[in-house]
């Protein structure tokens, strides 16, 4: 019989202490979001505090005086309605599609800019000129380029009279094309500031190993932008989340192509249903808080660990 006897831990082996350096580093960090942070309380905490007094009221702007308290009725109203959960289906496939194409096209973008030689500015700023448009004034470029009369793209891929904006998945391909498109700039910019992180030297000595290529990709250069591509996917997620003008432009929800952003609006303005369409706006809120803290928690990366400390 074999008998195991369990060692105690050598001095030191527990959880690390966390050094000066990355304690300086977090209160620099606090200081210098804190002014930001009071800000946006001050601008945000009315209008958040008023949308949840109002969606506690069964309340329309046509009769003001019919104003009902209704406690959390506007919540179980929206949250067992079909079209809400619907909604939700059709943001978290745009965001999901958009944001993986994004990471992909934005990181080929960034090594393109990391790498170029000649023209570095020049090449720069022409991939980042379609981010520097207003979102409307894309849409609508996409959706005129689209349009069954107007538009040239049936003419280039020989689709003939095809209609892009009567069907809900074509519609909803031209909505993520041109968010790609939009986007895809500013994914890549912070890709880019990452890859300038990556030290040179750990790439070099891959090379004398003989990795190849591919090897220093995904075990040399990802590993130490961790941090660039978590700001870029949190970013991006939660900018796709509330995703609103493209679909106003293109097809105004028709199509089942309704984002929960867009949900909120028709509630609110076209039905004139203000607690319901605060009640679906104070949802929304709430899904992008679990989202951020979903990302923050669950693919954390600590910038001073990075370097080797705690």
């Amino acid at each position: 019989m074999t008998v195991t006897v369990d060692k105690p831990l050598p001095a030191g082996t527990g959880r690390a202490e966390i050094t000066d350096r990355a304690k300086a580093e977090r209160r620099l960090g606090l200081l210098l979001s804190a002014p930001a942070i009071v800000v946006m309380l001050l601008v945000t905490a009315y209008p958040l505090l008023n949308a949840l007094y109002l969606s506690m009221f069964s309340y329309r702007l046509t009769a003001p005086d019919d104003r009902r308290f209704v406690w959390f009725g506007n919540y179980v109203t929206a949250l067992t309605d079909g079209l809400f959960w619907q909604d939700v289906f059709t943001t978290f496939f745009v965001t999901a599609v958009t944001v993986g194409i994004e990471l992909v096209l934005g990181f080929a973008f960034a090594m393109v800019m990391h790498r170029a030689i000649f023209m570095r500015r020049t090449v720069r700023t022409s991939i980042l000129i379609p981010y520097g448009i207003v979102t409307v004034i894309s849409a609508f470029a996409w959706r005129y380029a689209f349009d069954l009369n107007s538009g040239f793209v049936n003419g280039w891929l020989g689709l003939g009279d095809y209609a892009w904006f009567t069907g809900r998945w074509s519609s909803l391909s031209v909505i993520i094309l041109s968010e790609v498109w939009k986007t895809t700039p500013f994914v890549s910019l912070l890709l880019l500031a990452g890859l300038a992180q990556v030290p040179r030297d750990l790439g070099e000595a891959a090379t004398v190993d003989g990795a190849t290529a591919w090897q220093r990709l995904w075990r040399v250069t990802i590993p130490n932008m961790k941090a660039a591509i978590l700001v870029a996917v949190l970013f991006r997620t939660l900018d796709a989340w509330r995703i609103f003008d493209s679909i106003f432009v293109m097809t105004a929800g028709q199509n089942q192509t309704e984002s929960l952003s867009f949900l909120t609006y028709r509630q609110t303005i076209t039905r004139t249903a203000i607690g319901l369409g605060d009640a679906v706006g104070v949802l929304l809120f709430l899904s992008v808080v679990l989202i951020a803290a979903v990302f923050i928690k669950g693919f954390r990366v600590d910038l001073a660990q990075a370097r080797g400390e705690r």
